[in-house]
């Protein structure tokens, strides 16, 4: 019987205490309902209204889209084979097939003017690139500019590139004998010299560098410094006929 009671006594505990805690979880519902409408009372009287706020789904890409991707980079790889095989031709039709599928794709305008530089159509390849650089600084974009401009004799031009190229890449020699050359195109000629030799200084063996700095003091009129460029280039082609009479020509000044 004691049993019974106490069994009894435990159920009745129990249910009290479910229905406290409905009744204060009840309450505070009503508490933030009551708040909810509060709040939006106020927003109507200061002529507001409350956004009604919702789990927005993540926008995809559309079909379309990633279809287009797929497909430009099918076109890129096919462009990259022909021009391995130096079939420009190819090369060049299909990067413009690219570039209707994505007009803005960087890579495909990249490669097209790197087509139009190694097909000698620098204009072509000058008006793509200073495209480019609108969107991108890139060291590579700026030395094939320069290239560009210098075959077309815009000296000014390729210079202002060859100097933007060799302040982001200060350390490389070819930037630095691209930019002598143009200042030798120029006639900035103690410039050239300076920009030559330290290039030079990297590229030790480069005989062709060495004749550009001979010219220099040359143009200059600073023989002893010419003689000494044409004896490195004795040093490392004994068989340099040019080397050797501009030597004997300068040992009858």
């Amino acid at each position: 019987m004691i049993y019974i009671l106490v069994l009894f006594g435990s159920f009745f505990a129990i249910c009290a205490i479910l229905g406290m805690r409905v009744g204060l979880k009840n309450r505070n519902i009503r508490k933030f309902v009551h708040g909810v409408k509060a709040r939006t009372e106020k927003a109507k009287e200061r002529g507001l209204t409350m956004k009604e706020t919702r789990i927005e789904k993540p926008v995809r890409g559309s079909r379309t889209s990633a279809v287009a991707m797929q497909k430009l980079r099918s076109l890129l790889r096919e462009a990259e084979k022909t021009s391995a095989r130096d079939d420009y031709a190819e090369t060049e039709r299909i990067l413009i097939q690219a570039l209707t599928v994505a007009p803005e794709s960087h890579e495909a305008r990249a490669e097209l003017a790197k087509v139009y530089l190694l097909t000698g159509r620098d204009a072509k390849a000058e008006a793509v690139y200073i495209d480019l650089l609108q969107d991108r600084a890139e060291i590579s974009f700026y030395a094939n500019l320069g290239l560009a401009c210098y075959r077309q004799k815009k000296y000014e031009q390729a210079y202002a590139a060859y100097k933007d190229a060799m302040n982001l890449d200060p350390k490389s020699p070819e930037r630095g004998a691209a930019l002598g050359r143009t200042c030798m195109a120029l006639g900035r000629f103690s410039e050239a010299a300076e920009l030559l030799e330290k290039a030079s200084e990297r590229l030790v063996r480069d005989t062709d560098l060495l004749f550009l700095i001979a010219k220099c003091y040359e143009a200059l009129a600073d023989l002893s410094s010419a003689e000494i460029a044409y004896k490195r280039i004795h040093t490392l082609q004994p068989y340099n006929e040019l080397a050797r009479e501009k030597l004997q020509g300068l040992a009858s000044v």
